[in-house]
């Protein structure tokens, strides 16, 4: 089981995203995402986060919402529990990623990109402002299967 994060900085009505295209043997290579990554040990979700935005970034959180919980299921039993954020203070300079291109895109124009199905429908529940969600995405592969809403059980999928 892995515990991730997931962060979508905020700023001008754009969101920071990463162009994951530079790490060898990347899952998301070629996606476009959010910055954050995997829990080092004794460290709670938003410690997590906060490092993960800095490490990828250089940017400071200063204010930030936790908005939900995404559990992926892959086929072979793999699960992910990943804790998804927005961040709309912050401070610093923006520095280069080692993991892929940092670009300000418009949120309206988010869903144009190369992004993962089921981050569409996050992505959209970000855009509706629902305070929290817990979001169920089953994958086979790169195909998403089955994705849920569990607290207001609708099936998107």
């Amino acid at each position: 089981m892995l515990l991730t994060t997931l962060c979508y900085i905020e700023q001008d009505g754009k969101y920071l995203m990463l162009y994951r295209n530079k790490k060898e043997n990347d899952i998301n290579e070629g996606k476009w995402i959010g910055v954050g990554g995997r829990f080092e040990e004794g460290e709670t979700p938003e410690e997590c986060m906060i490092r993960e935005v800095k490490e990828e970034t250089g940017l400071t959180v200063e204010g930030f919402s936790y908005r939900g919980l995404v559990t992926f299921i892959q086929e072979g039993g793999i699960m992910e529990y990943m804790h998804l954020y927005t961040v709309d203070r912050f401070s610093g300079e923006i520095i280069e990623c080692d993991e892929g291109t940092l670009k300000w895109i418009k949120k309206e124009e988010v869903f144009q990109l190369n992004l993962w199905e089921g981050d569409k429908i996050f992505l959209k529940l970000l855009a509706e402002e629902k305070e929290y969600f817990s979001l169920k995405l089953r994958y086979k592969g790169d195909c998403l299967i089955e994705a849920r809403e569990m607290i207001m059980g609708i099936d998107y999928v």
